[in-house]
């Protein structure tokens, strides 16, 4: 086993560790950081169920090893979440009864939540073609993309 020494920045807080070069980010964040929102679904980087910000980009963290992320800034779920209450995007999924179990959650979160910050007004197409990337079992998509509407509407301060 061959350890290397990592350095990040994961929500907002330096973190320096030793782990094993073959470890992936989404165990270090799970497992070392103990910030267990991002789950781990398929672990093929198919479900997007941990879905992490690297910097600012949506990247599967199943698929890239801790040392990868070496310099980088990381957001979870976590980081998302404002302590006073929920982010646009969790207020949306709430309001549009976009989850059901919540396992998928926390990876359409963070999607979602990057996706809107590089389209600010998407169209239903746009929608459609944004939440595909992340696998739900129980809600049948409906209200995830009615959320993404909600969650733009808010973001841009106009009702919808």
């Amino acid at each position: 086993m061959r350890e290397s020494v990592v350095e990040m920045v994961i929500n907002g807080e330096p973190v320096r560790a030793l782990v094993d070069v073959r470890r992936t980010l989404a165990d270090f964040v799970r497992d070392d950081c103990r910030l267990t929102g991002t789950h781990l679904g398929c672990e093929h980087g198919v479900c997007g169920a941990c879905t992490v910000l690297l910097d600012g980009s949506a990247v599967r963290s199943c698929l890239l090893f801790a040392v990868q992320a070496q310099g980088s800034e990381v957001v979870t779920v976590e980081g998302l979440t404002p302590v006073d209450g929920l982010s646009p995007v969790q207020e949306a999924l709430r309001q549009e009864h976009g989850l059901q179990c919540g396992f998928c959650t926390p990876g359409f979160v963070v999607s979602i939540t990057q996706y809107l910050r590089d389209h600010p007004d998407p169209d239903d197409a746009e929608i459609l073609e944004a939440v595909t990337g992340n696998v739900c079992r129980c809600t049948g998509y409906q209200g995830i993309r009615r959320s993404v509407g909600v969650a733009a509407a808010m973001i841009r301060g106009v009702e919808s």
